[in-house]
């Protein structure tokens, strides 16, 4: 009995552009009803061939009459029943080997690395549209039939930092020495590729601080002033913000504030699009992932703070959807006089107050993390294992 183990090394979260590894190795283990008798043909198992190759599924929960993105056509191995949806995108097949014979009780063991296009899709699971990633790892014995076992990684976008095509320029180019600190003392010049460019974009954009207020005010008046400290975050992030009630001339009961997505979905020809789809050719849909809450009668000011969870996909753009993301607040406000004077001194709460909420959106800018960060705080699988009798 053969007993195929794959196991990513490098964990089990990706950025587009960055390359994946994995360990593929082939025992030749002992049946434990055979462990007392063994004939000449346990004593070595025949393998065929062996390939590694990596799939992007792409499934909707649409209406019957959509259509289903086309792939180029390449040599891959057929999608099962077992897998939800369609492979829009798809590595060539790395042959492992050909013709492999194991003796009893010894291994072999296979690398397979591949790197992924900085321009493919995001893993993600929304509600409406599903990309999924998987290492596709095929094996045959001789005269038996093929074998398949999936590993699923996740993929997080890169391209919509920066234009992937502007950074391979610069690549080239000799003013990129002036985007990082020199070293006097190396000889070596240190080469620049495009993903390394865009992480070093990334936490420019992200560490840099830009406050931005916004006073609040509905039809009776003012509600009060809002801050926030800056627009462009990385997964696992804090949104951090401040409220100012005391500029206000109408009084704030509560406040919510919920992290949602806005999944645009593109409703045009399956054929790839060049422009970013318009309110007439999209449909969208949102959720909340994250929500603040507070009680504000009597406060003059507070404080927002709202974690970004590390589960979600950042902000991309790809030919079937586009993701952005939004702060959406709600604000209970009236006109009543809640609180008592200094002077009143038989003062009594009101049993019933008239209450108006108004709702803002404000969009905010949500970037990827390095895939590291991400592992450190979940608890994923990164190895399998299928037995070939």
């Amino acid at each position: 009995m053969i007993e195929l183990s794959a196991k990513l090394s490098t964990g089990t979260v990706y950025l587009a552009g960055e390359a994946i590894e994995c360990c593929i190795t082939f025992s030749h283990t002992t049946q434990p009803e055979h462990r007392n008798s063994q004939s000449h043909s346990d004593i070595l198992e025949n393998l065929a061939w062996a390939s590694a190759q990596i799939h992007c599924f792409y499934s909707t929960s649409g209406s019957s009459g959509e259509k289903t993105p086309t792939v180029e056509k390449t040599t891959s191995l057929e999608v099962t029943s077992c897998d939800i949806g369609d492979v829009v995108f798809n590595t060539k097949p790395k042959i492992l080997f050909c013709d492999l014979t194991i003796p009893l009780g010894d291994s072999k063991t296979f690398w397979y690395r591949e790197s992924l296009p900085i321009e493919a899709p995001p893993s993600y699971r929304g509600t409406s549209v599903k990309y999924s990633y998987k290492i596709t790892i095929a094996t045959q014995k001789v005269n038996s039939h093929i074998k398949m076992v999936r590993i699923p990684f996740r993929v997080l976008p890169i391209s919509p930092i920066v234009n992937m095509q502007d950074l391979a320029n610069l690549c080239g180019n000799e003013t990129t020495e002036e985007l990082q600190p020199t070293n006097p003392f190396s000889e070596e010049r240190k080469v620049e590729t495009p993903l390394s460019m865009a992480l070093q974009v990334l936490q420019n954009l992200t560490a840099r601080r830009s406050p931005n207020s916004y006073m609040i005010t509905n039809t009776r008046g003012k509600v009060g002033r809002f801050c926030l400290f800056k627009s462009a975050y990385k997964l696992g992030e804090d949104i951090v913000g401040t409220f100012d009630f005391s500029v206000g001339t109408v009084t704030c009961m509560q406040v919510s504030v919920s992290l949602q997505p806005e999944e645009i979905l593109n409703t045009s020809s399956p054929a790839k699009v060049t422009k970013t789809p318009t309110s007439k050719d999209t449909s969208s849909r949102s959720m909340t992932v994250a929500r603040y809450h507070e009680v504000t009668v009597g406060l003059t000011h507070s404080q927002l703070i709202l974690a970004i969870p590390l589960h979600i996909t950042p902000a991309f753009e790809a030919e079937q959807v586009s993701l952005r993301w939004r702060l959406h607040f709600e604000f209970v406000t009236t006109n009543e006089k809640l609180l008592p004077n200094t002077e009143d001194s038989n003062w009594n709460a009101p049993l019933n107050v008239p209450i108006e909420t108004m709702v803002w959106n404000l969009p905010v800018k949500i970037y990827s993390t390095l895939p590291k960060q991400i592992t450190q705080h979940t608890v994923g699988m990164d190895a399998y294992t299928m037995y070939l009798k």
